[in-house]
């Protein structure tokens, strides 16, 4: 992990990939905090993939972030963990 925060922080130092970062970070938050609940609620994939009458490869491609969720989409996930979703613009 050591090697990893001083690599991040190497490459922060890049305007551009800072820009970038910044950028990307909002949805890599999110992303974050659903795995959390997600582990917090013990759940697999394919346990919460059931809950939300979806398939687990859905969630890897949402967890992974190779999907473009749907607000509805989030929706469904906050149902099934029994959380809050919320979405702010500032």
């Amino acid at each position: 992990m050591e090697n990893f925060t001083k690599f991040k922080k190497d490459a922060l130092k890049d305007k551009e990939v800072k820009r970038l970062y910044d950028e990307l970070k909002p949805e890599f938050d999110l992303i974050a905090d659903v795995m959390q609940k997600r582990i917090e609620k013990g759940l697999t994939q394919r346990e919460l993939a059931q809950k939300m009458g979806t398939k687990q490869s859905a969630i890897s491609r949402f967890e992974s972030g190779g999907y473009n969720p749907s607000l509805a989409f989030l929706r469904r996930i906050a149902d099934a963990l029994d959380a809050r979703l919320e979405v702010a613009v500032s």
